[in-house]
């Protein structure tokens, strides 16, 4: 780096965003001078960025059918591949221009203000929040939410590692109390042209809003290949499998959150069948809404998930039965993922000190047995 922005230097105060940028895709040179470390190739950029690319599929799938489901809503049913993703991808583009740009500006200024490294956490943020948000949510409202989200969400809890809930969720979590209307899921989620409308019969609700109907587009294929409304990312089963593979062969996130997020909800899910109070297979439930995208990506977060094997197995479990509870008896709320994944979040460490507790009580328990 240029002496000019070191300490002592004339833009001594800009060296936190000139570091940011020259560290971005390179290691830098700098190493620890004394005491034990270890020496390992992958870091927390190289994290992120892994992270980045296991959101890809579903990303771009998301982008295209954002114009699939813009084809059907004026009555044009065509599986055109380019020309439907060119349609999404213009739609989309402009949220992550305000997601990075509204949330980079602030991780910025914080480091700034804070004299430290700009760190990389944000670069997944900041690229899940397009993907859980309608294509047609304004671009206003979402900047608004992501400056909550990372200022009361990460910042004034230390910056990235710090933070207790997922700064992306809370981005949708202000939307969706602040602007509930656009984020209920019981309207359209289509994005329309000036001028056009829906063709007669067409609704473009989210399927858990449109839950036991008849509406054509929900069926195992639809549902699992991701030709439904919904928000960008979150309605292809297969993209994010996809994601989920790239995560769990690189070691980024935990097969036991997963695992036990979709034991979880296949057990209450399976209690309201049989109970008859669910108006859908229990399998189902693992199909619609934001249950498969959460899981993946949302409640695998190694910052605000639980860190003890133990508990990551109670994490995730808890996860998937709250989300269903949700879904079964709070019919203003279709979907329960989000509350879920924040809920837990919330109880994480409470779930940890209790695995620890547990297992120091059993050693002491065995000293003073033997």
């Amino acid at each position: 780096m240029n002496k000019i922005f070191e300490k002592g230097g004339k833009l001594a105060f800009l060296h936190s965003t000139v570091d940011a940028f020259e560290t971005f895709l390179r290691v830098p040179d700098t190493v620890t001078r004394k005491g034990a470390h270890l020496r390992d190739a992958i870091d927390l950029k190289r994290i992120m960025i892994i992270a980045v690319i296991s959101a890809v599929p579903a990303a771009l799938f998301g982008m295209w059918n954002v114009g699939y489901q813009h084809g059907l809503a004026i009555g044009d049913g065509r599986l055109q591949i380019l020309a439907n993703f060119w349609y999404g991808f213009l739609k989309v583009l402009p949220l992550y221009v305000v997601s990075y740009g509204v949330g980079l500006a602030i991780e910025f200024a914080s480091s700034q203000i804070r004299n430290e490294e700009v760190n990389e956490g944000y670069l997944m943020s900041g690229f899940l929040i397009p993907l859980i948000v309608p294509v047609d949510v304004p671009l206003w409202m979402l900047a608004l939410a992501v400056a909550f989200a990372v200022i009361f969400g990460k910042e004034v809890f230390g910056g990235t590692g710090m933070n207790i809930w997922n700064p992306a969720l809370l981005a949708r979590v202000f939307l969706f109390f602040s602007y509930p209307t656009r984020m209920s899921g019981s309207e359209g989620w289509i994005s329309l042209k000036a001028g056009e409308q829906l063709v007669d019969g067409f609704t473009g609700a989210t399927p858990l809003a449109l839950e036991g109907s008849a509406q054509y587009g929900t069926g195992f294929w639809d549902l699992f290949i991701g030709l439904v409304p919904g928000s960008v990312g979150e309605t292809s089963v297969i993209a994010i499998l996809l994601g989920a593979f790239i995560l769990l062969w690189t070691g980024i996130a935990s097969w036991k959150v997963m695992l036990s997020s979709v034991l979880g909800a296949l057990f209450v899910g399976l209690l309201g069948d049989l109970a008859g109070i669910s108006a859908v297979p229990c399998w189902e439930q693992l199909l619609m809404g934001g249950f498969a995208f959460g899981t993946v990506f949302m409640a695998t977060d190694p910052v605000t998930s639980a860190q003890t094997e133990p508990g990551k197995w109670i994490y995730g479990f808890l996860i998937g039965a709250l989300c269903i509870v949700v879904r079964l008896f709070n019919p203003g709320y279709a979907e329960g993922m989000m509350l879920a994944i924040l809920l837990m979040n919330t109880a994480a460490p409470l779930i940890d000190h209790c695995v620890v507790s547990a297992h120091v009580s059993r050693r002491n328990h065995k000293i003073l047995a033997a």
